[in-house]
């Protein structure tokens, strides 16, 4: 049945919507008006002043912003029409996406954050009126504490990558207040650990040393020997690791690092293959950090919403960013006063929807519910992995015969050598199925041509079985008609192959309209 239900929709004849849609700066007109701003009442301002009076003169502007002036009805049909260009979660199968974890966000989450007693909340009131919001952020503290084993924890972070970044600022706290800090310049991890690790201890002028796989797929125990000595300040290390292979010797790693004088950070950004079944203290860890928007289920795309944790044990617990959310018995407020802190990572005190949906997650599923969703992506995970490896030209690296967790690493090299269509040709002409572009690999790719596809536990055997029936169509496309591949994609939105230079050439960046108006100018 699902086969039957795959061909039918690999029959269909996808074309995705493309318009010559402009950018929003580019449209509308002097004078035209969505929306007319009402002036404050008379009472508040007389109250309150004017913005003259209340803002330094240097605040004020000069002249108004440069915004485009547009209907309501401009403006629905330009992002009417930018949402028929865009594939997400939503609207596709999202497998493809590993590491990202486009698990499905439940619509109850949406209307919860979208409640005027949130959106509505400004990041200046005072605490009293936000006892609510504050409730929550400290419940997820509490939950976050019990799923980790560890005994503090700051919803500081913007993100997994400001979460090391926390977390390697802790790491050089520590050492110094030991009196070791000039001592310990050293931090080892792992290449197939997510880049943020070395790029943050690089970041913080520590010496990074990078160990790699053995023919099990896990870090060579052996060269972390080598490695470790009275410069070491931490060991930084994914388990599983992209690969999906679980290190099962993780805790004797520990123990050789910590007999060494140094820490050990579990990066758990990607917890969907663990929860209730491992923790880090457990292991014997000292720190770790969440993505709150991957692993408990928020939109995950597009630079954002995002929302890290930063999570370290007793010793730890003074150091974790600032502030956190406390309770005296009777009312919840932020701490700032933290005298030993690393500080503040972002302006005001996290993401909170983020916050509220991770609540709701948690509170939904409770413990049980937790634990079915690891056993649930695994499950889903090996079964795609024996469909996919029946397709002629796919491989999976290391660990022959073992299973693999939540995600996995796969290698289109086969395929390559023999037809000379690689993974980027495969990954554009997905695209044209309608599933979004898939995730190969952080660079460097250690394994050549890879693929790393993860299920999650939000998708049924069917969704499965129409993901793998796509690649499967793809490869025999790659054998008989490889032109077909390389050209991809034939019916999306960007028809085209995009200029990436922008991308990789940081003096090509623009994030901004004013930053792309000033590089077009520089240029």
């Amino acid at each position: 049945m699902a086969g039957h239900r795959a061909a039918i929709l690999f029959n269909r004849d996808f074309h995705e919507a493309r318009w010559d849609e402009p950018i929003i700066m580019k449209l509308g007109n002097p004078g035209e008006r969505g929306i007319l701003v009402p002036k404050a009442d008379e009472k508040v301002t007389k109250a309150t002043g004017t913005v003259e009076t209340l803002l330094p003169k240097n605040l004020i502007r000069k002249k108004a912003p440069k915004l485009p002036e547009m209907s309501q009805m401009q403006v629905l049909r330009h992002y009417m029409r930018l949402s028929q260009e865009t594939i997400g979660t939503d609207f596709n199968i999202d497998i493809g996406l590993g590491t990202c974890t486009m698990k499905y966000s439940p619509k109850i989450h949406e209307q919860l954050v979208r409640s005027e007693k949130l959106s509505e909340v400004h990041p200046y009131q005072d605490e009293s009126t936000i006892q609510g919001i504050l409730e929550i952020m400290y419940r997820d503290e509490q939950y976050i504490k019990a799923i980790s084993g560890m005994d503090k924890v700051s919803l500081q972070p913007g993100g997994g990558t400001q979460a090391i970044f926390a977390n390697v600022e802790t790491i050089r706290a520590y050492h110094e207040s030991r009196g070791e800090g000039e001592q310990r310049n050293e931090i080892i991890t792992t290449i197939l650990s997510h880049p943020g690790n070395p790029g943050a201890a690089a970041t913080l002028g520590y010496k990074v040393i990078t160990l790699y796989p053995d023919e099990n797929g896990v870090p060579d125990i052996d060269a972390l020997k080598a490695a470790v000595s009275e410069h070491t300040a931490a060991l930084m290390i994914t388990n599983p690791e992209d690969t999906g292979i679980y290190n099962e010797k993780i805790k004797e790693f520990v123990d050789i690092v910590h007999a060494a004088g140094g820490l050990c950070v579990y990066d758990q950004a990607n917890l969907n293959g663990l929860f209730g079944i491992t923790r880090a203290r457990d292991a014997g860890f000292d720190m770790c950090h969440y993505n709150l928007h991957k692993s408990f289920s928020s939109p995950h795309g597009c630079q954002g919403p995002a929302a890290g944790a930063q999570c370290v044990c007793e010793k730890l617990a003074k150091f974790v960013a600032a502030p956190t959310v406390e309770f005296d018995g009777e009312k919840y407020y932020l701490d700032y006063n933290r005298p030993d802190s690393i500080g503040k990572l972002r302006k005001f005190y996290g993401a909170p929807a983020v916050l509220v949906r991770t609540y709701a997650y948690i509170r939904t599923l409770g413990p049980d519910g937790m634990k079915q969703i690891a056993e649930m992506s695994i499950l889903n995970n090996n079964y795609m992995l024996k469909k996919l490896l029946e397709i002629k030209g796919i491989s999976l690296p290391y660990a022959k015969g073992k299973y693999r967790l939540e995600q996995a690493r796969l290698s289109w090299k086969e395929l390559t050598d023999e037809t000379g269509v690689t993974t980027d040709d495969i990954c554009r002409r997905i695209v044209d199925y309608g599933f979004q572009d898939y995730f190969t690999s952080h660079h460097p790719r250690i394994i050549p041509e890879p693929f790393t596809p993860e299920p999650v536990e939000s998708y049924s055997k069917d969704d499965i079985d129409e993901f793998v029936d796509a690649y499967r169509q793809i490869a025999e496309e790659a054998y008989t008609t490889p032109q077909v591949v390389k050209e991809a994609p034939h019916h999306a939105a960007l028809g085209s192959r995009i200029q990436e230079d922008g991308l990789i050439e940081w003096k090509k960046f623009a994030t901004t309209w004013r930053a792309y108006i000033k590089m077009k100018k520089d240029s």
